[in-house]
């Protein structure tokens, strides 16, 4: 089968099965039943096919099927198979039949899934009283089992397919999930755009710590992967505060065939969790991250004792949490070869105080490499403009380049995006390391402390457009043509207006 046509039929048929829910269930409780039971089928229906293939070869021997059976990905334990769930679609009790087989396939395969499908009931009340649940689940199991959403790897080939319809299903759920989107997806566009400045290579460890549903991290191995025929020698690392969250990004990484993963639960300043073997925070070649902005209770009581230092520049204020972020994120760099991108509002360029000496520090340290000014409208739950911060441990210069890219953008109703070619000038301004006109400056140490560190990229990047001159005996000219012409008029139409009857 055509890759692009199973691409095209899957999304739409699973786009398709939230009219389920619509108008019956919120789409941010909804996202989760849905996105649950695609990554059942798909691994109903791998173990199915896998099946058949091998009963087509070894069909009198059926304890050799089984025990080959045994070695696959995911096992699927007996009853656990959304065919049997389907089968049964029209008895009373699906929430409850559902919620069994996701506990069943979680415990055959608890190494991979512990906890996964903890956050999420089947058999919530949620869904409704127990006869419109039931009809729900009906109609769910029913969208699911349409022709279109057959993900046997023999029917639809890649597991890109699934990947790419997880995918598809999470940013639609974030273009309508307002201020909540923010919390589990970054736009595909600035995860590129991330991935492509931080250069990953292969046998590099790469981390997000908080990581959403994972699309930035995995934007990183894919870039590997094309860079490298497909190579998967790379680990990513991740940690996430929100529980149901956290289960999307692990079901994601598993549906994108990302394997050689560890993504953590938990919130990351209060409880990092991402450690190395003697209790201290474990390091990254680069390290990504979106976090959430200017969050009001990021943990400022507990961060003054710290026992990892990550605050030893200075405590980021009790009710804007961007600096806890960046600080932890400093903090988890490889000393020679680490790098990080991280988003950030512009706030984080300006504000005083605590922030003010913070941010003295670190361009002081020669930690800061570059600040990309990005256009309004960009992300998922806020109309702000944001701006990615580059941080390395090995800089090449004592300077920071700063680059203006909010003004060049394709404009949306309610979102605007980064094209190719606005992705590619910026990634070819950043590699130059120097100053474009009305684009980007190459800031030197002075510059920066006698702007008291103060990083708003106007400071630094002039776009002011000079208006043209006026030629003022030309419009005087025009305008006296004008005249003559509107005298003209007025006769004309006086002479008409006489033809027709009327006198002043």
């Amino acid at each position: 089968m055509n890759d692009q046509v199973a691409q095209t039929e899957i999304n739409k048929t699973v786009w398709a099965a939230c009219d389920t829910f619509r108008g019956t269930v919120a789409a941010e409780i909804y996202k989760d039943y849905v996105l649950t039971l695609l990554f059942l089928k798909y691994i109903s229906d791998v173990w199915q096919d896998h099946y058949d293939t091998y009963q087509k070869e070894y069909g009198d021997e059926p304890d050799l099927i089984n025990e080959m059976m045994k070695n696959e990905r995911f096992v699927l334990p007996e009853k656990a198979s959304f065919y049997e769930l389907y089968n049964r679609r029209h008895e009373a009790g699906n929430g409850e039949r559902i919620d069994k087989a996701l506990h069943a396939i979680e415990e055959a395969n608890i190494a991979k899934l512990r906890d996964v499908f903890q956050d999420i009931s089947f058999n919530s009340n949620k869904l409704g009283e127990e006869a419109q649940k039931n009809e729900l689940l009906r109609h769910l199991l029913e969208d699911f089992a349409k022709d279109e959403l057959n993900l046997r790897p023999s029917r639809i080939g890649k597991l890109d397919v699934i990947g790419n319809a997880y995918e598809f299903l999470i940013k639609n759920f974030a273009a309508n999930a307002g201020r909540k989107a923010g919390e589990f997806y970054t736009p595909p566009e600035v995860s590129e755009l991330m991935a492509e400045i931080m250069a990953p290579q292969e046998g590099e460890e790469i981390c997000d710590p908080t990581c959403g549903s994972g699309s930035l991290l995995m934007k990183c191995g894919q870039r590997i992967q094309v860079e490298n025929d497909g190579s998967k020698r790379y680990a990513l690392f991740g940690q996430e505060a929100i529980g149901s969250t956290w289960a999307l990004a692990k079901m994601n990484m598993f549906l994108h065939g990302e394997d050689n993963h560890r993504i953590e639960w938990g919130d990351t300043i209060r409880n990092p969790k991402l450690l190395d073997g003697d209790d201290r925070l474990k390091h990254f070649d680069i390290v990504v991250a979106n976090p959430p902005f200017s969050l009001d209770k990021w943990g400022y009581a507990t961060a003054e004792d710290d026992k990892f230092g990550r605050f030893r520049r200075g405590l980021p204020p009790k009710t804007k949490g961007d600096y806890a972020f960046i600080l932890h994120m400093i903090e988890t760099m490889k000393p020679k070869s680490g790098r990080m991108a991280v988003v950030a509002p512009h706030g984080v360029l300006f504000r005083g105080a605590a922030e003010g000496r913070i941010r003295q520090k670190l361009v002081e340290e020669n930690l800061l490499d570059s600040v990309i000014g990005l256009p309004e409208k960009l992300f998922y739950g806020t109309g702000i403009p944001a701006a990615i911060l580059i941080f390395k441990k090995n800089k090449s210069d004592d300077k920071v380049l700063f680059i203006d890219a909010s003004r060049e953008f394709i404009s949306g109703k309610n979102q605007n995006q980064l094209s190719v070619e606005n992705i590619a000038k910026i990634i070819e301004t950043y590699k130059a390391r120097q100053t474009a006109d009305k684009y980007a400056w190459l800031a030197t140490p002075q510059e920066l402390a006698e702007n008291d560190y103060n990083l708003n990229i106007p400071r630094y990047v002039d776009t002011f457009e000079e208006e043209e001159e006026i030629d003022l005996m030309a419009v005087r000219a025009e305008r006296l043509k004008l005249k003559e012409e509107l005298a003209e008029l007025e006769i004309k139409m006086d002479g008409y207006l006489k033809e027709l009857g009327y006198t002043a």
